[in-house]
């Protein structure tokens, strides 16, 4: 099944997609949908009612207000060695907020205070259901379902202290959709899936999900023994090689640039860079 939140004149709405139309479903967003209940996938792929052809569709991020969003750095080998990086023992955690959070083909802000904004290509998945000290073997019981993501960050803000914060959640800079796909479409295992990043149509990064260090049950287990996860969370699983910042000489995005993320078998991201206004 694929799931996602659209905007309408009323607000927005959580959507199946049937076809070449969309479900409108009774919950405001995916989010919405996933804590209705413990069977929110059979009441999702029963409903019927008023419906927007794709042409129609506005995406709005997948769960535009997540409780969490948590992400992973340095989780491809090949991201690792690029920026000159020991191989973690443990999953480096960091955190956006959701204002930084932008639908499938939203304008991304280049905020007026950096030139240094980079890509970063991700395969994203949300939390079904709450999750507390669970086990590798039951973790992807837990996932609701996956989705794209690019994790586009202010390299400047990134290093100018130890944490990764400050360059990962600027305004209006994280593509995520435009769909969610169940995670009963992959058979209860990983996808292995492949991961490209564009610019201008030049292919920049390229990989396979199969690739992390640190795998979606890892990851949950992980993380679900810090805190509880609750329906809805967003866990962005990091980027492969190719990114910007560890290229000679070094590259970022420009404004009127067009960043394309595709995920295989879930996707893509198509953003055009728009300048914040400068005072």
């Amino acid at each position: 099944m694929r799931l996602a939140t659209l905007r309408t004149a009323e607000g927005t709405r959580a959507a199946r997609r049937d076809g070449e139309s969309y479900v409108l479903l009774p919950h405001s967003d995916v989010s919405g949908l996933l804590n209705s209940g413990e069977n929110w996938l059979e009441a999702a792929a029963a409903a019927d009612g008023e419906r927007l052809a794709d042409a129609e569709a506005d995406f709005a991020p997948v769960v535009p207000h997540p409780n969490k969003i948590i992400c992973l750095g340095l989780n491809y080998a090949t991201h690792i060695k690029e920026m000159g990086r020991d191989t973690p023992r443990y999953p480096t955690l960091f955190a956006k907020y959701d204002g930084s959070l932008i639908g499938a083909h939203d304008p991304i802000t280049l905020p007026k205070v950096s030139d240094t904004v980079d890509w970063e290509a991700e395969l994203a998945f949300v939390i079904g259901r709450a999750a507390r000290h669970v086990s590798k073997s039951d973790a992807l019981g837990y996932v609701a379902g996956y989705s794209v993501a690019n994790d586009v960050t202010v390299r400047e803000y990134q290093r100018r202290t130890r944490e990764f914060l400050a360059g990962k959640t600027f305004e209006g800079t994280t593509p995520f959709g435009p769909e969610l796909v169940t995670a009963d479409e992959f058979g209860g295992k990983e996808p292995d899936l492949e991961i490209r990043c564009e610019v201008d149509g030049e292919v920049m990064q390229h990989s396979r999900t199969s690739d992390l260090l640190f795998g979606i049950a890892d990851i949950v287990a992980y993380v679900s023994g810090i805190i509880t996860l609750l329906p809805g969370d967003v866990i962005c699983t990091g980027t492969p090689g190719g990114v910007g910042d560890g290229r000679d000489p070094k590259v970022y995005l420009k404004e009127g640039q067009t960043l394309r993320t595709v995920v295989e078998g879930l996707g893509e991201t198509v953003n055009v860079c728009v300048r914040e206004a400068r005072a």
